[in-house]
């Protein structure tokens, strides 16, 4: 935990990448919030681009469109001031994405169990990869062929199912602070 008499500064970009809800807007919108740094969602910055939801641009475009659509958005937003990036769930497939986030900053892979997954986006339709037959079936599926993928992240913060939004921030920062060239305490 930070010490109340010293302040934190974001030194480099934070892209926060995981399964689809796995927290990452929530967490990024506190985690920007308590650094007093810019927050930006990728898949927000991509359909204000295309004023269109990702859903209408899958079934319009398709998948392959949108993930190069994803690619431009995300470099463009990684350039500038550091700043927190919440990414869409499958951009961190893409080896140009994680080469990307590294260069400008550190991926921290926001590891959720398959359960603490399914009650998080159950009742939502706006998962376009979701919209299967057997949508638990296809979650899980997508999430045993992405968790090799995202444990090539920076950094890993596994999520406690009970643990609150604060919480989870606070156990982020507490991360981030294992690396000073990224989140540098200063007194």
């Amino acid at each position: 935990m930070t010490d109340t008499f010293s302040t934190v500064q974001l030194r480099r970009n934070v892209v926060l990448v995981g399964m689809m809800g796995s927290g990452k807007t929530a967490i990024g919108r506190a985690l920007a919030a308590r650094l007093g740094v810019p927050f930006v969602d990728s898949d927000a910055a991509i359909e204000e681009a295309a004023a269109l939801s990702i859903a209408e641009i899958f079934a319009r475009d398709g998948e392959t469109f949108f993930r190069e659509r994803e690619t431009e958005v995300l470099r463009r937003l990684l350039m500038g001031p550091p700043r927190i990036v919440s990414t869409g769930g499958g951009a961190f497939l893409a080896e140009r994405n994680r080469q990307a986030i590294a260069d400008a900053g550190v991926a921290v892979w926001l590891d959720a169990d398959l359960p603490t997954l399914w009650d998080r986006v159950r009742q939502k339709d706006t998962r376009p990869l979701l919209r299967t037959p057997n949508p638990r079936a296809t979650l899980a599926q997508i999430f045993a062929e992405r968790t090799p993928i995202y444990a090539l992240a920076g950094l890993h913060v596994p999520i406690d199912r009970g643990a609150s939004i604060d919480e989870t921030t606070q156990t982020v920062i507490d991360t981030l602070l294992t690396r000073p060239d990224i989140l540098e305490t200063v007194s």
